[in-house]
């Protein structure tokens, strides 16, 4: 099992919008997600001192194949959708890497 953390910002005025969203994910989504191997993926929000609105995004990988996973959902019809109404919500980070939406965040600690 492989742990990933990620950050990007949201739109203030899209917040109520992105919370709306995903308050009732669609389940071509989820199982989506489930199919591609994710388990406890949660996220949080949080405003910083700055102003900005952070998403910050958890979940455990526990299959044997990630690029091949994240391939199979980028080319899901539901999940492409589901990311177009999503993506206007979200501002992504300006140093995150080549081909990232989310930006990756290092993990520094685990305790089980």
């Amino acid at each position: 099992m492989q742990r990933y953390g990620s950050v990007i910002a949201v739109k203030a005025e899209k917040l109520a919008e992105y919370k709306r969203l995903h308050a009732a994910v669609w389940p071509g989504v989820l199982r989506m997600i489930k199919q591609c191997h994710i388990r406890n993926y949660s996220i949080y929000l949080r405003k910083m001192p700055d102003g900005q609105f952070y998403l910050f995004s958890y979940f455990e990988y526990v299959g044997a194949d990630f690029p091949g996973d994240m391939a199979q959902m980028a080319a899901d019809a539901e999940t492409q959708r589901w990311w177009a109404v999503c993506k206007p919500c979200q501002e992504p980070l300006p140093d995150r890497a080549e081909g990232e939406w989310w930006a990756a965040a290092e993990e520094v600690f685990h305790c089980d």
